[in-house]
């Protein structure tokens, strides 16, 4: 099992709402920063929770591996985002095996706005853009200097391609994490059903899909699968939802239109095949209810 996270197989089997108060919530006001000496305090309790809680979850210990992973948060500062995104991520394990869809889909959420944050924050993880932009100054300014670069420069080369090293090792972690939490909310979502789950859980597996390299073969066929499966339940489910609605807002408008003569019947709904919208047409001969 890795140090970093629960890998069991059917964590992310099958993928087949939303969210209590997100703790990362700038709205809360100022992260609180610690000094070295305590943050360092700090990552170690949440690391070593977060070890307990991983072996909790090796032997189906599901509920006491949750409770070991808020612990683990917890104990995390808040502005650390990478490792508050792993636990989150294992979080929605437990809550996967727990089936506990709603919260699965919650703490799945929770990493990937840590992962955003992380993004956001660190200078290293910069948007492609940004980062071409930078790197074509930086090329101009080296072609004005290109014949008056020192032997010492040269030989300082080596540390440069060791951050270069870090940054791509960072990147890689960003995206397996990324990948574990986008394949647990898919799920959740699948398992909890309806219109808007289902809708979100094939937007989940298109963005998986999208990054085919970064998923191992049995994840990818099961994105594949949930590619090729979800569309018609997304849309049953929307058009059972719509006819729930519309039923709904036709009792309420005879309600409304019965002292006037009227009903609903007087209405009709058509749908335009080729946008999908709806418009309404007036027949006066309906009869009222």
């Amino acid at each position: 099992m890795s140090s970093d996270e629960p890998t069991k197989d059917d964590v992310v089997k099958k993928p087949d709402s939303e969210e209590k108060k997100d703790d990362n919530d700038p709205a809360d006001g100022e992260e609180l920063r610690f000094t070295p000496e305590e943050e360092e305090a700090l990552v170690k309790e949440s690391d070593t929770l977060k070890q307990e809680a991983n072996a909790l979850f090796a032997s189906k210990q599901y509920q006491d591996a949750l409770n070991k992973y808020d612990d683990a948060i917890n104990s995390c500062p808040k502005y650390l985002h990478y490792p508050r995104a792993v636990i989150h991520s294992n979080v929605a394990a437990c809550h996967i095996q727990l089936e506990d869809w709603k919260e699965a889909i919650k703490s799945a959420s929770d990493s990937l706005k840590a992962l955003e944050k992380l993004e956001q924050s660190d200078p290293r993880l910069q948007t492609d853009a940004k980062k071409d932009g930078e790197e074509k100054t930086k090329k101009e300014d080296d072609d004005v200097e290109e014949e008056i670069i020192s032997s010492g420069a040269s030989r300082a080369a080596p540390a440069s391609e060791l951050v270069d090293e870090e940054v791509k090792k960072l990147e890689a972690n960003v995206q397996r994490i990324r990948c574990k939490a986008l394949m647990r909310r898919a799920r959740g979502r699948t398992e909890a059903g309806g219109w808007h789950n289902l809708a979100g859980a094939e937007e989940d597996c298109k963005a998986l899909a999208a990054k085919p390299e970064s998923l191992s073969p049995a994840d990818l066929r099961v994105v594949r699968k949930q590619l090729r499966e979800l569309p018609p339940r997304v849309k049953a489910a929307q058009e059972k939802e719509m006819g729930e609605m519309w039923g709904k807002l036709k009792d309420l408008g005879n309600g409304i239109l019965k002292p006037f003569g009227l009903s609903t019947n007087n209405f009709q709904m058509v749908k335009d095949e080729n946008t999908g919208g709806y418009s309404m047409n007036f027949q006066p001969g309906g009869k009222s209810q």
